[in-house]
């Protein structure tokens, strides 16, 4: 008898009866993941929230974060000084004096704001210079012109001659009154006040406050009386030698406020 093996069998039978031979089951295929986008973002992870990044992926990722390069401290521009706010003065401007401007002093509780260095007034149609330039405000340069016309025209009159240079001591100087150690500052001190202690005439004299006061015609005494006595109706204050012995080698002129309206005259 032939034996036949058993697979062959059976796929002879399964032929014979038609019954298809079963197939053996597959395990499902996972579906297709859709293509990642801009908006998708990949889940957390499982103890971390979404909305907090992982502290350690991104930085081991990255790599150690460089220290920052130390900067400059930022370099300011030094403050501008204070503006100087000066005036003009008008004996200037009207070539009534020959002065220049000078900054302004500030000396303890001396000074002035707007000073002038003084070398000339004009006077009866000329210049006349001073000896020296002198420090002073532009209260005293516009009433200094005035006295020495006056001054310059009485000595035409009576003298038949002219000032050639008027002769000054103290102008600007911060001190006391009568260099006192204590007491109100002199006008001095402001610039508003000079010292005049004689004048060189075109004639080749020298007339001095100290000789021609006391002394005699020839000595100058009319002129300096004269100028004593004219320069009171220009300044507010004014010394001479018989006010006292600090004031008898000049004239000490100024224009300090007298009187409740400053209107008043000191003239000693």
């Amino acid at each position: 008898m032939l034996r036949i093996p058993a697979p062959i069998a059976l796929v002879l039978f399964l032929a014979l009866s038609g019954a298809a031979p079963a197939q053996e089951e597959r395990p499902p295929l996972p579906r297709e993941r859709p293509e990642p986008t801009a908006t998708t973002q990949a889940p957390a992870g499982p103890d971390l929230p979404r909305d907090r990044p992982d502290p350690m992926g991104a930085a081991q990722i990255a790599g150690p974060v460089a220290p920052a390069a130390p900067t400059e401290p930022p370099v300011e521009e030094p403050a501008a000084p204070p503006r100087d706010y000066q005036v003009a003065c008008p004996a200037a401007l009207n070539g009534e004096v020959t002065a220049s401007a000078l900054p302004p002093i500030h000396e303890n509780l001396c000074g002035l704001q707007s000073p002038l260095s003084l070398e000339a007034v004009s006077a009866n149609g000329r210049s006349v210079p001073l000896n020296a330039p002198v420090t002073t405000d532009c209260g005293m340069a516009t009433a200094l012109p005035g006295w020495v016309a006056d001054v310059d025209r009485w000595l035409m009159a009576t003298e038949d001659t002219r000032i050639e240079t008027v002769n000054v001591g103290t102008n600007y100087a911060c001190r006391n009154v009568n260099n006192a150690k204590g007491g109100n500052l002199s006008f001095h001190a402001f610039g508003d006040a000079l010292d005049v202690i004689g004048f060189s005439l075109e004639d080749g004299r020298t007339i001095t406050v100290e000789a021609a006061w006391p002394g005699t015609v020839e000595q100058g005494s009319r002129i300096i009386r004269f100028a004593h006595d004219a320069a009171c109706t220009h300044f507010t204050t004014v010394l001479g030698p018989e006010a006292n012995e600090l004031h008898l080698d000049h004239l000490h002129l100024d224009l300090g406020c007298h009187g409740q309206r400053c209107t008043a005259r000191l003239c000693e």
